[in-house]
């Protein structure tokens, strides 16, 4: 269970660390002012507009198609903290912390069992019902 809930946590601050540093460009065309694609891995798709807008725009002098392009950037640096680089309240508190919850997880010390070993003499009579003697 507790090697379970290790790896699972371990894959999703990865999961948190990839997520916070990726970047995407997303991509988007308009014609008309009516959206014809969105792209975010592949290319970004034309409409059949895009070979008669030139000739437009030469005489309206007003482009018909427009594309969009939104960028959302990720986290360029990660702060990595070196323990030296700490102040000594926060390493004095990080090292007692550590000590204590290491040994807050001792083993046990083996239980000595003086009777382990003994074996039990084979009877051969019933004492009790024997001499008639029972425990009431």
């Amino acid at each position: 269970m507790k090697q379970l809930l290790h790896k699972s946590f371990s894959a999703l601050m990865a999961l948190l660390v990839l997520c916070s540093t990726l970047s995407l460009t997303i991509e988007k065309h308009y014609c008309g002012g009516v959206l014809i694609d969105v792209a975010v891995f592949n290319d970004l798709q034309k409409c059949k507009m895009e070979t008669e807008e030139i000739a437009l725009e030469q005489i309206t002098h007003k482009k018909c198609c427009v594309d969009e392009v939104q960028f959302l950037e990720g986290q360029d640096e990660l702060k990595i903290s070196d323990f030296d680089n700490l102040d000594f309240d926060t390493q004095l508190f990080l090292t007692t912390f550590s000590v204590s919850y290491v040994n807050l997880f001792e083993g046990l010390p083996q239980h000595v069992i003086p009777h382990k070993h003994y074996t039990v003499p084979k009877l051969i009579e019933d004492r009790q019902v024997l001499d008639q003697v029972f425990l009431i």
